[in-house]
């Protein structure tokens, strides 16, 4: 018996090692194919491979808003979030969708509206703007959303709400249809110097954001069966860096994050009920990544990603963004697949960036920023895989 479990021990760790080597031919389509693109590694991918142990600190950061709960927004009329800014800078993620269908389905507008609940005149200026035309291709969005908001530079306009008056944040919104089953989708980085209230408001075609604030006083409540959460959350941007430098000759290694386990998700508060609010997913915080490595065995690191938790089900597609370092490719923002909209399932995987190895195995540090990709599954490992550059 003793001969059997040692023999089925040697096996599994065979099939392990085995599962941690890619093949020369997928070496090859590594280093040959060009950044973003869709590489086949087929029986390699797997959520067991070693996971990198790392540090994670909050960094000061905006104060953060999400409206995502209800997702769907499936009355007429109705305030979707409202939360309270204080002066200083902000980050509002808005991900709602347009769900009226009974008694049919109608055409809609849905509205981020900011109101002035100081003394003095209010004024903002947006840092980043990161708005999407509604759409029933989510993944598109989300992917799109991520790499507007990274390109996004600060704007010179100072805009100006008097105490009292409202304003409706994003201007496309008064002109935007959404239509049954579309996304409203955005992500609005500002400043204010002014206490103020936010609103999303969904309303008929005619009425403006400011008018439907006046209007429109049923706020529907949060805990619904869809959407990562609403609310005011205590964390915006995190620094994660990895406890150990990681070796080539180590074989294929992971860096899991937004897994709600070992990064567990953001709790906040729903400031209309007081309730402890979970951001389920943790969307729309910004990870800046320093990974440390080294090759003593003259190999090249390949970094890649790919959808891990594909079902079948709605978990089956992936889009992501992310910005990296300087590698074989330019530094830089990199829409994830670059080559088409999403990856599906294992054995595709997504090639981020490839590492050339220093001269005498010193260690480098590969830098990025990752945002867990709106309507994708959690979480998207990033994997370090050792690469042969030598022709």
């Amino acid at each position: 018996m003793k001969r059997i479990l040692l023999a089925a021990g040697l096996l599994s760790a065979c099939m392990q090692l085995k599962a941690q080597t890619i093949t020369v031919e997928m070496n090859k389509a590594i280093v040959e194919s060009k950044q973003g693109s869709i590489v086949n590694l087929p029986g390699i991918l797997s959520e067991k491979f070693p996971s990198l142990d790392y540090s994670k600190i909050v960094l000061p950061g905006p104060q953060y808003f999400i409206s995502d709960d209800p997702e769907y927004i499936r009355v007429e009329e109705a305030v979707a979030f409202r939360g309270y800014a204080e002066p200083g800078s902000v980050r509002f993620y808005v991900y709602n969708v347009n769900g009226v269908k009974e008694p049919a389905k109608i055409d809609r507008k849905i509205m981020v509206v900011i109101k002035n609940t100081g003394k003095a005149p209010l004024h903002l200026r947006m840092l980043k703007y990161s708005s999407q035309k509604p759409s029933g291709n989510y993944f598109q969005i989300g992917k799109q959303g991520l790499a507007d908001y990274f390109n996004a530079k600060p704007s010179d306009e100072i805009k100006t709400i008097a105490p009292g008056a409202a304003m409706t944040l994003d201007p496309k919104h008064e002109k935007n249809i959404v239509k049954y089953d579309e996304l409203v989708h955005g992500i609005y980085e500002f400043v204010i110097d002014q206490p103020a209230e936010l609103s999303v408001i969904q309303s008929d075609l005619k009425t403006s954001g400011p008018e439907a604030l006046k209007r429109i006083t049923n706020v529907l409540p949060p805990k619904s069966k869809s959407g990562a959460g609403r609310g005011l959350f205590g964390i915006s941007n995190y620094q994660v860096a990895t406890d150990s430098v990681y070796d080539t000759k180590q074989g294929i290694a992971q860096i899991v994050v937004a897994d709600g386990k070992k990064d567990p998700w953001v709790l906040g508060k729903e400031q209309v009920s007081g309730q402890t609010s979970t951001l389920a997913g943790n969307y729309g915080i910004l990870y800046n990544m320093d990974i440390k490595w080294k090759s003593t065995d003259g190999k090249g690191l390949a970094l890649m990603t790919w959808n891990a938790r594909s079902d079948g089900g709605w978990c089956n597609g992936m889009a992501a963004t992310m910005v990296t370092s300087k590698g074989k490719f330019d530094a830089g923002v990199i829409q994830l697949p670059a080559d088409q909209l999403i990856t599906k399932r294992a054995p595709e995987a997504i090639l981020v960036q490839v590492f050339t190895p220093s001269a005498n195995g010193e260690e480098q540090t590969i830098h990025l920023t990752y945002s867990p990709p709106g309507a994708s599954c959690l979480p998207t490992p990033l994997l370090l895989i050792p690469v042969d550059l030598k022709k």
